[in-house]
């Protein structure tokens, strides 16, 4: 697979991943979403979910099977944001590695290319999700307002060679979805 394809996101949305509504989902096909959690769910020094958020798994829930997967290590936090939207979890997995979000599909007992990969980054969730065939969704990152005035250098260098190998990493209302 290409560069410029492996970095590009099936559906880019604006803003956080509390845009991405049942409509959305329901739209694409998709029956199962793997959640990456750093960035996308919770900023990366908090270590509950918000109110808002709570709500957002339960709205979703009703339509789709959900799962977590992080990169990082601490059972104490990502477990407990886990448990406390009452969700499956696995820690460590070491993404672009596709190994713990296939066991997470596998869960979900879903053919791949109905599950969802949500993410943030590019060089880790969609790449991940691209390299197993899944539906890729790169949202925005959830900061702490401490660190939202502050620019993101990561992922700004990770759209930045994206877009030099070829991917378009600019929101579109809509994409065909791949088979």
């Amino acid at each position: 697979m290409a560069w410029n394809n492996l970095l590009q996101p099936d559906l880019i949305l604006e803003g956080s991943v509390l845009n991405l509504t049942p409509e959305i989902i329901q739209k694409y096909g998709l029956k199962g979403l793997v959640l990456d959690v750093d960035e996308t769910l919770v900023p990366f020094t908090v270590g509950m979910a918000s109110s808002e958020l709570r709500e957002w798994v339960e709205q979703i829930r009703t339509c789709t099977a959900l799962c977590l997967v992080s990169n990082n290590l601490s059972e104490a936090r990502i477990g407990g944001i886990a448990r406390s939207l009452n969700l499956p979890y696995y820690l460590g997995a070491a993404k672009p590695s596709r190994r713990k979000i296939r066991a997470a599909v596998r869960t979900m007992d879903l053919p791949v290319h109905q599950v969802g990969m949500v993410g943030d980054r590019l060089f880790t969730d969609v790449i991940a999700g691209n390299r197993l065939g899944m539906f890729t969704i790169l949202v925005e990152p959830i900061v702490h307002a401490d660190a939202a005035l502050r620019s993101h250098p990561v992922r700004n260098f990770e759209v930045w060679v994206s877009e030099i190998l070829g991917a378009s990493i600019t929101p579109k209302k809509s994409k065909i979805h791949k088979t």
